[in-house]
């Protein structure tokens, strides 16, 4: 075996001198025309030729000197090569400048269009100074005094309040002017037309979430706005609501745009492979955002986020299916058209769904890159287009780093796009699961347009999953489904951009697929074999077998009528458990009026501040619907829920409701298991009929409470009315209210030890009214419960009486607590 390193020993030194001397005429051809990049490669292998060409025994005078001499000439054409980007991207942040000031200055926002004009100016003249170019001198020149006069002008008027003059003619602007860095579809308009003067709209605000009082119809409440401020911060950082004035976030900069947060936090897998952080122009040559939404060009890589990448995946192939903007339109700046745009300047803005509303993720384009010169976050197959990038790492950066911890397409679907998540259970639901129903709706909605839709493995063996060719606890994007022959068929594709299913309907399986199956799903097995993309076909009965989950999120717009309110469960509010009372619980009073049967959707979303509520979330939450004429509900099951929520420890709840013809009240409930923390969340109705929905205030608390602390023990543990001997020990409190309106509501709660079923009575001893519309002489909080029980007396005439509490039982001893809430000043003393 030959020496490496003795270069290439046994080539002809006169074959090595011919190819030097060419390369080197190429070299200087290319040099002469201007084309670096080339000239920089063929100096570079005339080089490399003449130097081998000495080695291996060449005669030809000074050899060694001339390859010296190009290697020199290449190390100077990459110095210029790296000016000339530097150069690049400042001409095209100037001319970024440029765009945002002229938009800026259309739409009225005056004070920001003046900064921007300066800042272009400034960078114009660096440009001018830099550039030995007559011909690029002169351009950049009128452009930097003509925006120099228009922030004169602006600086001026705004002094003086006087109207601005009308905007530069675009047609009189030099080539290197507006219509540069317009879009082409733009250019065109603007040729030869003058641009309108805009109207004064006063002076740009700040961002004050103090602002969002006078969001929506009817606003929201003191109350809203400190939760959303609150829920703002997300792992440490703000992210705050998504308002108008967002979109006049500013883009533009002299120099690019470094995120105050730092760079996301790296996986494990990442750090390990990790080279630096790059900039797109760094990545590619002519950067883009979009070239085309496919979701054949996503690939995900080492982050753990397989549910984003799949939905991802789903929007993209939903905005080509029905030609609307679903994610792309979630990405700034943009262009006039409202298509997202690169930025030379490096900043980009998200709006993402998270904790109750939109809210705006800003991030600069540092990517990070690995040691092989790959991408180490999702990217696309199109090497020059990067929204998929951008989109993950905004996403990665609100979940604390792309270390995420994982979560499920629900989740991710539902930020990315707002749209209403649905999680059907398969296997674990057999009992509730109808596979020919669910097959139905979900055939026809998502032809439709009104979903989108993932699918989620479980727990498996290695085993078994190398054998069926899936991934365990990973999600995949539902690209189509079908029935033909009568076989139900999914197609999915796997986030990873490969390994596939290998049974049923799999590339492999000629025997499902006949000449005609392929006819009929556009399919062909054996070319499916020569190149594994990750997507392939399944039946219905292998899904409803081996996947675990069906997310499905649904377009809001199927529902004409919806409101939300925000609001917050402290941990001390009510007890751990709710299974004996669900007293303290929110509660809203829902009315609906539907003139024809009617779809009522409720979503419960609990606010999610820090990544470790995804890993190790303990947080069981779930609505429960009783039909109890929008009533306040004291007992969990007393009477039993209409419907009666799952507990699930992920941020979504979803509660669907078909209506009757005609008006129906109820009480929502929101529930907790095993209620630990304090919770901000938000409450949300979709419907398509009129409804109302209010927050059930306690007519009692918040005006006159008073708590007692007591106990049964020894002779005073005297059990409930059957026990005639020693029912009368039990402890004796009295209550007094002293006006004289016989319009009194009073609530009375008893708390006690839960392995009791405890009770109590209540006896008129004075009446200062007679015969108050809720008179009584003994009343009582009805059937012995487990360590809770309540009774309300409305309408009551001022006076005294007498409570007393009891176990069930003689002899059963135990401390309790007795609360009593009043609409009017009261007093309680303890009479035994």
């Amino acid at each position: 075996m030959d020496d490496p390193s003795s270069g290439d020993k046994g080539v002809d030194p006169a074959i090595l001198e011919h190819d030097g001397k060419q390369f080197a005429h190429l070299a200087v051809k290319s040099d002469q025309a201007g084309d670096y990049k080339m000239a920089l490669f063929y100096y570079n292998e005339a080089a490399h030729s003449l130097l081998s060409a000495a080695m291996g025994g060449s005669k030809l005078q000074g050899i060694v000197n001339k390859a010296n001499e190009y290697i020199l000439r290449a190390e100077e054409l990459k110095r210029m090569s790296f000016l000339l980007m530097v150069f690049q991207l400042h001409l095209e942040r100037g001319n970024f400048l440029l765009r945002q000031a002229f938009d800026e200055d259309e739409a009225g926002n005056y004070p920001e269009a003046k900064e921007l004009y300066t800042e272009a100016v400034d960078l114009f003249l660096q440009i001018r100074s830099n550039t030995q170019d007559k011909s690029l001198q002169d351009k950049v020149k009128k452009l930097a005094e003509q925006a120099l006069d228009r922030a004169e002008q602006i600086k001026k008027i705004l002094l003086s309040k006087e109207k601005i003059p009308d905007l530069p003619d675009v047609s009189k602007l030099p080539p290197l002017g507006y219509g540069a860095f317009l879009d082409d579809e733009d250019d065109d308009k603007a040729k030869g037309q003058t641009a309108q003067p805009p109207k004064v709209t006063g002076q740009g605000q700040g961002h004050k979430l103090n602002n969002l009082i006078n969001v929506g119809p009817s606003g929201y409440t003191k109350e809203e706005i400190e939760v959303l401020r609150k829920t703002s911060f997300v792992n440490g950082r703000e992210y705050v609501p998504f308002m108008m004035v967002d979109m006049k976030e500013k883009f533009a900069f002299p120099v690019p745009y470094s995120d105050k947060c730092g760079k996301l936090a790296l996986s494990p897998k990442q750090r390990s492979s990790f080279r630096e952080w790059v900039r797109l122009e760094q990545i590619c040559d002519n950067p883009q955002i979009i070239y085309a939404v496919s979701c054949f060009s996503i690939k995900q890589t080492i982050v753990s986020d397989c549910s984003f990448v799949a939905s991802l995946a789903i929007s993209a192939q939903y905005e080509r299916r029905f030609k609307k903007k679903l994610i792309t339109s979630i990405i700034y700046p943009q262009n006039r058209s409202g298509d997202p745009v690169y930025n030379p300047c490096g900043k980009y803005m998200i709006k993402l769904h998270i904790n109750g509303v939109p809210r705006k993720v800003v991030i600069d384009d540092f990517l990070p890159m690995g040691r092989d010169g790959q991408l180490l976050c999702s990217f696309s197959n199109n090497k020059n287009e990067f929204w998929i990038s951008l989109l993950e790492k905004a996403y990665m950066k609100v979940m604390g780093g792309y270390d995420f911890p994982g979560s499920n397409s629900n989740i991710d679907l539902h930020a990315l796009t707002g749209w209403i998540p649905e999680r059907v259970a398969i296997r674990l639901n057999k009992e509730d699961f109808n596979p020919e129903k669910e097959f139905r709706r979900i055939y026809e909605r998502f032809h439709k347009g009104h979903c989108l839709i993932t699918i989620a493995t479980g727990e498996m063996s290695e085993a078994d999953a190398d054998r069926a060719g899936l991934v365990p606890t990973h999600a995949y994007a539902m690209l189509d489904v079908r029935e033909a022959k009568n076989r139900k068929l999914f197609l999915l594709k796997n986030p990873w951009s490969h390994l596939r299913w290998k049974g049923k309907f799999s590339e492999n399986d000629l025997g499902n697929w006949t000449p005609e199956m392929q006819k009929l799903l556009n399919y062909d097995p054996k070319s499916a074999q020569q190149f594994d993309n990750g997507v392939f076909w399944i039946d219905y009965e292998s899904l409803c077998h081996f996947f675990d989950v069906i997310y499905i999120n649904w377009n809001p717009d199927l529902f004409k009528y919806t409101t939300c309110m925000h609001s917050t469960w402290t941990a001390k509010e009510g007890p751990k458990k709710d299974s004996y009372n669900i007293s303290d619980n929110p509660q809203y009073r829902l009315e609906v009026r539907a003139s024809q049967p009617a779809a009522v959707w409720i979503l419960l979303t609990r606010h999610i501040t820090d990544k470790d509520d995804f890993a190790d979330n303990k947080e069981f939450i779930t609505l429960l619907v009783y039909k109890n004429d929008g009533k306040k509900v004291f007992y969990p099951y007393s009477p039993p829920p209409y419907k009666d929520g799952v507990r699930i420890n992920t941020p979504h709840y979803l509660c669907k409701m078909v209506e009757n013809k005609g008006v129906n009240k109820y009480t929502l409930v929101v529930s907790q298991y095993e209620k630990n923390n304090t919770i901000h969340y938000t409450l949300r109705v979709y419907s398509s009929c009129e409804f109302t929905l209010t927050k059930i205030v306690d007519p009692y608390k918040k005006q006159y409470e008073k708590r007692v602390n007591g106990q049964w023990k020894g002779r005073t543990a005297g059990g409930c009315g059957n026990y005639r001997d020693t029912h009368s020990n039990n402890p004796i409190y009295q209550f007094r209210l002293d006006n004289s309106t016989s319009d009194n509501h009073v609530l009375v709660e008893l708390l006690g030890p839960k392995q009791y079923s405890v009770g109590f009575e209540v006896v008129t001893v004075s009446e200062n009214v007679p015969n108050a519309p809720g008179a009584f002489k003994l009343t009582s909080s009805g059937d012995f419960r487990n360590g809770y029980c309540v009774l309300q007396l409305d309408s009551i005439s001022g006076g005294v009486y007498n409570i007393i509490p009891s176990t069930f039982l003689p002899g059963q001893e135990g401390p309790f607590f007795l609360d009593i809430s009043s609409s009017a000043p009261v007093t309680i003393s303890q009479l035994q």
